[in-house]
């Protein structure tokens, strides 16, 4: 079967490769669509630690079951279309222990740490497996990215009493502000990009703000009436957006990181301690939530096509990873289709 592999970066040829056998509990899945990862293009660019060469990319999968093992439970029946959980875990860590297995020292996620989805047919645990209804091939392929969103949405609680002011306007960023406003929460976009920005109106921000144009201190205090918001996610990793966050929190507020910052980051502690601010990280995705953002996709509340920007057949791969290298400020999405 053809498959795509970064042999080293900025090397990308297709190869071709022994279809996987089935084991007892796996499932047998062909690929309908693949969605590229920021994480697939540091991979290109040799900027992955985790990563090893050569290594087949790609985690965000859309496809169909074609077979299934002897021990398979009967609901996943030959046809359905399905997504997947591209994380491992080993079941014996504290983390693991407390059911938060989305941050296993031991993850191995699909195209980074192990061989990914850039193939025709790829085997997989069926309890990593997860149904979707009748949906286009391309949204089913944004679930797990829109998961991490998820995850850091509920990581801070968020709930329709709150104001949630969100950093970043990527992908990751626009699954918060999706995932927000399905909560029925007020949510304030913040990024430098008015493209990006329109897609987060679109996706349920109530208020957008480019805070290379506008005081971005001043209007968050005037729309919370002095207050600060309720909920910070940042979803940038930079330093500035890391010590604003705690700004504009408000006194008993929650703030979130999923980006983190390449260098150190100084705060002024005291505000930890005054404004008793609950502060947490957020990691990949758990199962439970991977199933709520199906049925927030599947509910059609939730634009999701606007965040596709770009689609190219599997054999083009490479060539969507040096467009997206040249020009990152164009892409939210690239979508690798199949057929």
């Amino acid at each position: 079967m053809k498959a795509i592999k970064i042999i080293e970066p900025g090397v990308v040829n297709l190869a071709e490769i022994d279809k996987p056998k089935v084991g007892a509990e796996e499932i047998l899945i062909k690929l309908k669509a693949l969605g590229l990862c920021g994480s697939d293009l540091q991979t290109f660019r040799g900027q992955n630690k985790m990563v090893s060469y050569p290594r087949i990319p790609g985690h965000e999968i859309a496809g169909k079951i074609v077979q299934t093992g002897e021990n398979v439970p009967s609901e996943f029946q030959v046809g359905r279309l399905v997504t997947v959980s591209p994380y491992s875990s080993c079941g014996k860590c504290v983390a693991c222990q407390q059911g938060r297995v989305n941050c296993c020292p031991d993850n191995q996620t699909l195209g980074i740490q192990r061989d990914g989805a850039a193939v025709e047919f790829i085997a997989l645990p069926y309890k990593k497996v997860f149904l979707v209804g009748n949906l286009p091939e391309d949204q089913i392929a944004c679930i797990e990215p829109l998961s991490v969103g998820w995850h850091a949405t509920n990581r801070a609680q968020v709930s329709s009493k709150d104001i949630v002011l969100v950093f970043g306007c990527g992908m990751i960023g626009l699954g918060v502000i999706a995932a927000s406003g399905y909560k029925g929460a007020k949510v304030i976009a913040v990024d430098i990009d008015d493209l990006k920005l329109e897609k987060a109106k679109v996706l349920g921000a109530s208020y957008i703000i480019n805070s290379q144009k506008e005081d971005l201190e001043k209007k968050i205090f005037r729309l919370t009436s002095g207050q600060g918001v309720n909920v910070v996610i940042e979803a940038v990793g930079l330093s500035e957006t890391f010590k604003k966050a705690i700004d504009l929190v408000c006194f008993s507020g929650r703030v979130v990181y999923i980006g983190y910052t390449k260098e150190p980051v100084e705060y002024d502690t005291s505000l930890f301690v005054k404004k008793e601010i609950d502060i947490r990280g957020s990691r990949n995705a758990l199962d439970d939530e991977i199933k709520d953002v199906i049925k927030m996709v599947e509910s059609r509340k939730i634009k999701i096509e606007n965040i596709i920007t770009q689609n190219y057949l599997l054999k083009n791969l490479g060539e969507a990873l040096r467009f997206w290298d040249k020009h990152t400020d164009k892409v939210t999405k690239i979508i690798i289709h199949f057929s």
